[in-house]
């Protein structure tokens, strides 16, 4: 004969009982699997948004890095636009003070003039 009261013996448990913890432990799991799912599926949307906006400026992400394009110029476009701002400069330029050594000479101007004491 033990001391004390006697144990009465174990309840048993039904099996809806005998699964909550699992019942509740995947129901966490598929909360974090549906959050995680979206967070992938929105940086998708966005890097492809970036991909697309850089495409348009002629900036291609690949395996081996970026590669940029440059946008094709026809060489006559290219010295059009080159003689152009030349000619501009030229006719917007002005030495008031210059004259050349090798035209529009005065007489006086090349004559040694003589030391005065």
């Amino acid at each position: 004969m033990a001391w004390g009261k006697p144990k009465p013996p174990p309840v048993e448990r039904g099996a809806f009982m005998r699964l909550l913890p699992l019942i509740i432990f995947l129901v966490v799991v598929l909360g974090f699997a549906f959050v995680g799912y979206h967070i992938y599926l929105s940086m998708q949307k966005i890097s492809a948004a970036a991909s697309d906006k850089m495409h348009q400026k002629n900036v291609v992400f690949t395996k081996d890095g970026m590669k940029i394009g440059v946008k094709e110029l026809k060489t006559e476009n290219y010295v059009d636009t080159t003689q152009g701002f030349l000619v501009k400069a030229w006719n917007l330029s002005s030495w008031p003070g210059y004259k050349s050594r090798l035209w529009n000479q005065d007489a006086e101007v090349n004559k040694a003039q003589s030391r005065k004491p």
